[in-house]
């Protein structure tokens, strides 16, 4: 049964020095606030239908979270969990990838109506709607020092890389089957892309759009992380309850982290903590998120959080 918040009921004041971790709950719709001094959740809000990813303004102070099931982004105060807004972003629609650019824009997929939308993150207006020429534009990446952006194209099987100052496709990157994680190395020079459908990641040269290697993963590695360091690219392979960690300068995969070790578990998003330190580990089977020790694997804890639990931010304001 889909549980029913208010924010009344809910918002607890949340500790001055915590670390916030930010969840979007998609069975309930609702969004909850994990104080990580303590692993206790002190605030679950309402959100729009079928919360998905979650982006943090660049201060940390807010946070955005798509409406999958509609055609808007939720934004709440991290300090004191209260929804500060709803931004329609219509005609786009199923928004689901979401970053929140260092410059205040945000940059959302659009999946039904296939486009990479561009958000002025001052108040919400849309600024862009650039096709990406692909079917399911999933997820999303944007490089570090130039104005482009890599979505993630499941149906497609496809990463379409769009130049954010000309606000068009300019390339198609062949990806495997339901391509679907992506993400860029912090050097800005390698976005590689995971592939649920055929087990495999694509590298990719960013300067070039070539091909620089295809890796062999484990069963269904449906997100990609790279670690802040840049050494290491972290699969979250879903069926077996793990995560693959594989060399960035070889591509080699180096080991296994059993996190659950089920795929019961439907283990989904990964998130690093910007130190490295830690990584988040979304299980929207149980309802909780792993909190995972970097680089040793160990699991530290699992965090309560609302029904299949699965954006994740991570925020240093409480």
């Amino acid at each position: 049964m889909r549980a029913i918040f208010t924010a009344a009921l809910l918002i607890a004041a949340l500790p001055a020095s915590a670390e916030t971790l930010i969840v979007g709950n998609k069975g309930e719709d609702t969004v909850s606030f994990i104080d990580l001094a303590s692993g206790k959740e002190l605030a679950r809000v309402a959100s729009g239908a079928n919360p998905h990813e979650v982006a943090l303004s660049p201060d940390g102070a807010r946070a955005a979270v798509v409406n999958y099931g509609g055609a808007a982004i939720d934004v709440y105060g991290v300090a004191d969990g209260k929804r500060l807004a709803t931004w329609d972003i219509g005609p786009n629609s199923r928004p689901h990838g979401l970053i929140w650019l260092a410059d205040g824009r945000l940059v959302a997929t659009a999946e039904a109506s296939k486009t990479l939308v561009v958000i002025d993150g001052t108040d919400g207006r849309v600024l862009q709607s650039i096709p990406t020429e692909a079917e399911g534009s999933h997820m999303v990446a944007v490089h570090p020092s130039r104005p482009r952006a890599y979505t993630a194209n499941l149906k497609s099987g496809s990463a379409s890389v769009i130049d954010l100052e000309s606000g068009r496709t300019v390339a198609h990157l062949p990806a495997g089957r339901e391509a679907e994680g992506i993400a860029i190395t912090p050097d800005g020079k390698q976005v590689w892309i995971s592939s649920r459908g055929s087990n495999e990641v694509h590298v990719y040269d960013t300067a070039t759009n070539k091909l620089v290697r295809r890796i062999e993963t484990g069963p269904f590695p449906l997100r990609i992380a790279i670690s802040p360091d840049g050494k290491h690219a972290v699969t979250s392979e879903l069926q077996a309850g793990a995560l693959g960690v594989y060399s960035v300068e070889t591509g080699t995969r180096e080991r296994t982290i059993p996190v659950s070790g089920k795929a019961e578990a439907m283990q989904v998003t990964i998130l690093f903590r910007p130190d490295g330190k830690r990584l988040f580990v979304a299980e929207t089977g149980t309802n909780t998120v792993a909190e995972v020790e970097w680089p040793s694997g160990k699991v530290l804890r699992r965090l309560p959080v609302g029904e299949d639990g699965d954006g994740l931010g991570w925020s240093p304001v409480g």
